[in-house]
């Protein structure tokens, strides 16, 4: 009966600890399935009440050391937050925008470093682009006539630049032709000018006509070095005018001998998640080029045409080559008919007078809005329709970065880049509803985004192929 007792002592304070186990894996327990508890000390840390000081000092784990409890009257310390947790939810997703925006914009800085590196093969090979879109319906007629692909490219290729040659040639020769003609011309036109704004209301003086001429020879005097300069640049601008075309007219040749396989191999550096929404886009971006292209020849056509004919009825000089002029201007949107027409209104101007001049302006004025509102809508249709202020400003940033030539491929890069993406986003999202699971019941056939088993695959029609295989497109 001695040892009953510390028998029962001992069973006492292992029932304790047993419990105080099963306490803290409750709370473990708890903490797990993400309910807020209020902590519980490990066994070690564990004490007996305040009032129990003397069980506690007697018990075996009291050389443990553990630390007492905070008394009852001692304020609640609440735990620190997550710092996710207290940034608002608009700052963090401004976060998350900003931060991929600013790799964007360094990618697109990295990729017009290297475009500005290599700006006369980028514009070289834009320039192929435009004229293979141009020459392809032919090598794809002559193919469909049963010539082999090899002869139709030589021939549609020779033919092509061989018309262009005369177009230059014919250009130059008219220009050095009615040169001094034109020169006598300025100079009466001059003269003049400068009578009639002796007579005229403006009250201008001799004096003051001759100051004005003095001052333009002064700078010319005065400035002889930088126009010797730029006369010396102008030779550099004239190389790499001709590598530039050499460029041009090889890649053009590829790209319409070659060009399907061309275009097999860029889909191939593609990855492949990406590569069926970028194969259906390839050939909706040519249709759209080549519509741009084709549209815009006949309408610098019709322009070059009568407004020819009417600078030629007005008997203004070199009516042909400024006919050229407005042509070739014509495929700077916007800019290049306000630049060609001022110039058939200037050589108007200085050789035939100002009444001259300003039938010339009234005859440029009225083509150009029957070009602007009457042939574009019609010949070029909704496929290539851009915003006037997107035109605006993509021919003024191209002008920037490229000039002239960065305004010429401006257009039809925006063009070009406006029905890619709406393709992507549509392709999008019927992949979206492709993967999404079908729906069920009586009406799951009607509004199923996928097609019913055992029924034939939509076909796409991808238009016409550049290098003129087929009439396939790429």
């Amino acid at each position: 009966m001695s040892r009953l007792p510390g028998w029962l002592g001992r069973l006492g304070i292992e029932l304790a600890e047993l419990g105080e186990r099963l306490e803290q894996r409750r709370a473990e327990a708890e903490g797990a399935e993400g309910v807020d508890a209020a902590p519980i000390e490990p066994p070690e840390l564990a004490v007996a009440p305040a009032g129990d000081i003397s069980a506690e000092a007697s018990s075996p784990g009291a050389a443990a050391g553990r630390v007492p409890p905070p008394p009852a009257y001692a304020p609640a310390v609440a735990a620190r937050p997550d710092p996710v947790a207290v940034i608002p939810w608009g700052m963090r997703v401004a976060a998350e925008a900003g931060w991929r925006l600013l790799v964007l914009a360094g990618t697109l800085w990295v990729l017009m470093r290297v475009i500005s590196a290599v700006q006369l093969v980028v514009l070289a090979f834009a320039a192929a682009l435009l004229v293979t879109a141009l020459l392809q319906p032919t090598v794809a007629r002559l193919r469909r006539h049963g010539l082999p692909r090899g002869l139709a490219t030589a021939i549609t290729a020779i033919l092509g630049f061989v018309v262009m040659g005369l177009v230059g040639w014919f250009v130059v020769w008219q220009v050095m032709d009615n040169l001094d003609t034109l020169s006598d011309k300025v100079r009466a036109g001059i003269e003049d000018l400068k009578n009639w704004l002796l007579d005229s209301p403006f009250h201008v003086t001799e004096q003051q006509i001759n100051d004005v001429a003095k001052s333009l020879s002064d700078t010319i005097g005065t400035n002889t070095e930088q126009i010797t300069s730029a006369g010396l640049q102008g030779v550099t601008v004239m190389a790499e005018f001709l590598t530039g075309a050499l460029l041009a007219m090889f890649s053009t040749l590829f790209l319409l001998y070659d060009g399907k396989r061309i275009w097999h191999w860029v889909l191939r550096l593609v990855p492949a998640q990406a590569r069926p929404g970028v194969a259906g886009a390839g050939p909706r971006a040519w249709r759209t080029l080549t519509a741009y292209v084709r549209g815009t020849v006949v309408v610098a056509l019709i322009d070059a045409i009568f407004i020819g004919l009417g600078i030629w009825f007005l008997h203004v000089p070199m009516a042909v080559p400024l006919a050229v002029f407005i042509f070739l201007f014509a495929f700077i949107p916007l800019v290049g008919a306000v630049i060609s027409g001022a110039l058939a209104v200037v050589v108007a101007l200085v050789t035939e007078g100002v009444f001259t001049a300003l039938m010339v302006l009234v005859v440029v004025l009225a083509v150009q809005q029957i070009e602007g509102h009457v042939l574009q809508p019609f010949i070029l249709g909704r496929a290539v329709r851009v915003h006037p202020l997107a035109v605006v400003l993509s021919v003024a940033a191209g002008g920037m970065i490229a000039g002239i030539g960065g305004a010429v491929v401006a257009v039809p890069l925006v063009a070009v880049t406006n029905t890619v993406v709406g393709y992507l986003r549509s392709y999008g999202q019927e992949e979206a509803l492709r993967q999404a699971p079908p729906p069920h019941g009586a009406t799951a056939v009607d509004v199923a985004p996928t097609p019913a088993p055992g029924s034939p695959p939509e076909h796409i029609d991808l238009g016409d192929d550049p290098v003129g295989d087929g009439g396939k497109t790429m």
